[in-house]
């Protein structure tokens, strides 16, 4: 057998080799975390479920879920130990704040201008204000009363569903 024969087999050894390392690697570190859970900590399940570890076992661990709801897991279903600051993020809606509160951007922009434009101002440079509603038909002119209808009559024969459609 040649060199190049081999060469194929050789890579995909070396490719497992590196996978099953990398797996025992991230198992590991698991089980790392896992031991070095404390009651008082937060943790997720696999399953998604935020709870506090009040009691750790050898092979399990007995979580506080609420008031009076206390669940014994198997250590190995845990799917992470959360610091303080996230567990309190996610389980209770308490941000920690890293910024002050003068960071924070107003709701409008005319506390970003400086100055206060106000409705005085307006009508002492000659500014008027202009009406975007609409009108109510009793405000509208009255105009001529026929084409008014002819308008209404080229309505009724494009709803009818008249011969044009066919």
């Amino acid at each position: 057998m040649s060199l190049v024969t081999l060469l194929p087999f050789i890579v995909l050894i070396g490719a497992m080799f590196l996978m099953t390392r990398s797996a025992k690697k991230k198992q590991q570190q698991a089980v790392d975390m896992r031991n070095q859970m404390q009651p008082g900590s937060g943790v997720r399940t696999i399953g998604g479920m935020y709870a506090t570890v009040k009691e750790v076992n050898d092979d399990t661990v007995l979580l506080d879920a609420g008031p009076g709801v206390e669940l014994l897991f198997a250590k190995n279903s845990i799917g992470a130990v959360l610091s303080d600051d996230e567990y309190n993020r996610i389980v209770h809606g308490i941000e920690h704040d890293l910024k002050s509160d003068a960071d924070i951007v107003p709701d409008d922009a005319s506390s970003l201008t400086g100055t206060d434009a106000s409705a005085d101002d307006a009508a002492a440079s000659g500014d008027k204000s202009v009406d975007l509603g609409k009108k109510d038909a009793a405000d509208a002119p009255v105009a001529d009363a026929a084409p008014a209808e002819a308008k209404t009559d080229e309505q009724a024969k494009k709803s009818d569903g008249g011969s044009e459609a066919k």
